[in-house]
């Protein structure tokens, strides 16, 4: 695998942390729970609040070479594409992806993930403001796809 590919991998696995996966593991068995940590390269995985059948567990930790598929259900509340695209309309030219990282870079100097924004004075709160009305906008949308 090259390395963009690699890290297109781990940054989707992270996108997965602290949300609901279903596991298949190579002889079949599924678990379903929160993803609360993985390792590279070997890929371990450990899920909180898992369920395997009629099973419960609190805590399960599977070794990566036991796992044949790692499956969501649930869309991402943040979309850093759709987000870098509102922000450019705010700061032309001033925007930047920062895929390994994750991160929107805004006048190289604002830091914006699903985390939130890291940096201070009136752009950092200005960016704080449209994040938090892109989230309100995007759980308002999730939501109504639930419903239907």
């Amino acid at each position: 695998m090259s390395m963009p590919a690699q890290r297109r991998l781990l940054m989707d696995l992270n996108s997965m942390l602290d949300k609901t996966v279903i596991v298949r593991t190579v002889d079949g068995r599924m678990f379903e729970g929160v993803l609360t940590g993985f390792d590279h390269p070997s890929l371990n995985i450990s899920l909180t609040n898992a369920r395997v059948g009629d099973e419960a567990y609190h805590k399960v930790i599977l070794r990566g070479d036991v796992i044949s598929e790692i499956m969501t259900k649930e869309e991402p509340l943040f979309d850093i594409e759709e987000f870098a695209g509102i922000l450019e309309k705010y700061f032309p030219r001033q925007v930047r992806i920062v895929r390994d990282a994750g991160v929107i870079l805004v006048a190289d100097r604002i830091s914006v993930s699903e985390r939130g924004v890291e940096g201070a004075g009136p752009i950092a709160e200005r960016i704080k403001r449209i994040l938090d009305e892109y989230l309100e906008r995007r759980k308002r949308e999730l939501s109504g796809k639930k419903v239907s």
